[in-house]
């Protein structure tokens, strides 16, 4: 009976953290957030971490960016790889509201968030989805506007095609590759004109494919389009 009580009052079941193994703690224990996802300074456009000694190699391109700017919430390292890989490819989308947690944490979320009119993820080709049989970003978006309320927009971006394998090709190149990959369907272009749009992916590069979706959005009548991201891979020299 005390259980059944318990869940009408909407506490959670104890649960085991799943990188300390502490229990009872929720997915991701308090001391697990704080050791592997401090908050960290980070560049406004790009996400690479900045010691604010200087400015981020990428600001002199900025102005040429399709996307205005960029949150992330940890580097793709241990224990993040391990559970992104939980996440979309083990069939474990619960994953989202821990994430989309640690996301409004990322320093410059909650002011892209607040200036967002809408929130819409980094969409995946038919094939994609139902190979991974859910779609990650989506997960991360829908999360997202439960915890800091914003209207999500699914559907008016869509993704033609994936291109050739990314994991080996330097920006410029996955540039390249990912040219004409996203488009705006026509009964999306009311809802685009002139509204700032907040990008969702669950992990970014070299920023590449967060940029080509900006652009297909931006060409479609989008005023501003920024990005929050769950994690950015370092960089070898960030390592």
């Amino acid at each position: 009976m005390g259980r059944f009580s318990a869940l009408s009052k909407g506490l959670a079941w104890p649960s085991q953290c799943r990188v300390c193994g502490l229990w009872p703690a929720q997915p991701l224990c308090t001391a697990c957030r704080r050791r592997f996802a401090p908050v960290r300074p980070r560049c406004p456009h790009c996400a690479a971490p900045v010691d604010g000694a200087s400015p981020c190699p990428c600001l002199a391109q900025a102005v040429e960016s399709a996307l205005a700017a960029c949150a992330v919430a940890v580097d793709y390292v241990y224990p993040w790889d391990r559970l992104i890989a939980r996440f979309k490819f083990q069939g474990e989308p619960g994953w989202a509201k821990p994430f989309a947690r640690l996301m409004l944490d990322a320093p410059g979320a909650t002011a892209l968030l607040d200036g967002a009119d809408w929130i819409a993820p980094v969409p995946l080709t038919p094939a994609r989805l139902a190979e991974r049989g859910h779609h990650p970003p989506w997960e991360l978006a829908r999360a997202l506007a439960r915890l800091h309320p914003r209207p999500t927009l699914a559907g008016t971006l869509v993704r033609l095609s994936d291109g050739l394998a990314q994991h080996r090709l330097a920006r410029q190149e996955r540039l390249r590759n990912l040219q004409g990959a996203f488009a705006v369907p026509i009964d999306g272009l009311q809802r685009l004109r002139g509204a700032r749009v907040l990008l969702v992916d669950d992990v970014t590069t070299t920023g590449a494919t967060l940029a080509a979706a900006a652009q297909a959005l931006r060409a479609a009548g989008a005023a501003r389009v920024d990005a929050l991201v769950f994690a950015r891979t370092p960089a070898p020299h960030e390592r």
